[in-house]
């Protein structure tokens, strides 16, 4: 057996302060504050779910953007907190004359054709200070990361959130505009 049973031992046993881990500076390499997606199942969500279901599996996982994926889990566009509270939304009801309750993620979505992304092997060559660099050039608070594999097929294999970032930086999250959440990881990156 390659494992071996053994007592704690004592009258206590610390444990593991989930807050404190991963903290990281502006030069840490990047990867730290990537949500690695062969570690962590991706959130994803069907193009004909409705809004309102999306943004409760939102809640439900604690992500504010969800993959959008057809039937063979495939890609096909991302959604976004943003998307689902924005003026996009209620533009589309107008434009289509229907309710709210009959618009579905396929509606609202960005599709593939329009996400962007970085590839994985520039991100092992960047830091934490260049991520938040992108994102906030970018106006966003996720950014994708794809690898290809050696058949020239994508893949996403991450996702780089602003919230996440502010956790490991350990400042406060402000998830209500994002230049003000960009501004603040920058202040507390130059601080």
């Amino acid at each position: 057996m390659p494992m071996e049973l053994v007592g704690i031992g004592g009258d206590s046993c610390a444990i593991v302060d989930a807050s404190r881990v991963g903290k990281v500076a502006a030069n840490s390499p990047a990867v730290e504050v990537m949500t690695d997606l062969r570690r962590i199942a991706a959130a994803t969500v069907d193009p004909d779910t409705s809004l309102a279901e999306a943004q409760q599996i939102m809640v439900l996982r604690g992500v504010r953007s969800l993959l959008v994926v057809d039937a063979s889990r495939h890609m096909i566009g991302l959604i976004t907190a943003s998307d689902l509270m924005g003026e996009r939304p209620l533009q589309l009801c107008n434009q289509r004359g229907l309710k709210m309750q009959d618009l579905t993620v396929r509606d609202a979505m960005t599709p593939i054709g329009a996400v962007q992304a970085v590839t994985l092997a520039d991100v092992m060559k960047s830091e934490v200070g260049d991520v938040v660099a992108m994102l906030r050039h970018c106006g966003r608070q996720h950014m994708l990361v794809i690898e290809r594999d050696r058949n020239a097929t994508t893949f996403v294999r991450g996702i780089f959130s602003s919230s996440q970032i502010a956790r490991q930086l350990g400042i406060p999250v402000q998830t209500t505009e994002v230049a003000r959440t960009f501004a603040e990881i920058e202040a507390a990156l130059h601080a």
